[in-house]
């Protein structure tokens, strides 16, 4: 069986993760075979990864479109490795083909555990700068974060539904579609109104 896995760092509305699945798609993998998941790529413990290495059998493949995106930590690539080569599997990442159904040669093992030194290599960057630049903002009398919202800055829509959601015509995630807002968004113009009522 061929099992393809996806990630992005932020959630669906921040990244798309399409072009994953589609380049996953085209290598051969079945829309029903690919994990999604949004989270870390440092993150040990992701819900999806370990239900993906929970399902696959002796003789399975793994592919993702990187090696980043199945891990951005050493460590947890070598227990991905080692899990490979216990479960005899073969990994697809990127290019890069790790075939653990036979015995794997020293080379494109050590291969391997360099490119994933390199992916958190690049995450520590990315951090660093993004740290940096935040602190510079600061230094420069810069508000840092999501902006606060107040009652008055709440669209004309959300008014024009809330007597719907108040009556249970509509529930929260109807209230969210028609107001074309994400579901914590909807929960947050609530408890603003609520709370001036």
């Amino acid at each position: 069986m061929i099992y393809g896995y996806a990630r992005c760092s932020t959630n669906e509305q921040l990244q798309d993760i399409n072009r994953q699945v589609r380049e996953l798609n085209k290598q051969g993998v079945l829309y029903d075979n690919i994990y999604l998941e949004y989270e870390s790529g440092l993150k040990e413990n992701r819900a999806e990864l370990n239900r993906l290495l929970n399902g696959v059998n002796f003789g399975d493949t793994i592919i993702s479109t990187e090696v980043s995106r199945i891990t951005r930590s050493t460590k947890q690539l070598c227990e991905i490795i080692e899990f490979a080569k216990d479960k005899h599997i073969k990994l697809v990442l990127g290019n890069f083909i790790v075939d653990c159904t036979k015995e794997l040669d020293p080379m494109t093992e050590g291969m391997l555990k360099m490119m994933g030194v390199f992916s958190e290599l690049e995450r520590n960057i990315i951090s660093q700068r993004v740290k940096s630049g935040m602190e510079n903002a600061k230094a420069k009398g810069k508000n840092i974060g999501r902006p606060h919202t107040t009652a008055e800055d709440i669209p004309n829509v959300f008014y024009r539904h809330y007597p719907k959601y108040k009556n249970g015509e509509i529930n929260k995630k109807e209230f969210a579609r028609l107001c074309d807002v994400s579901y914590p968004t909807i929960y947050k113009y609530l408890r603003l109104v609520d709370s001036k009522i």
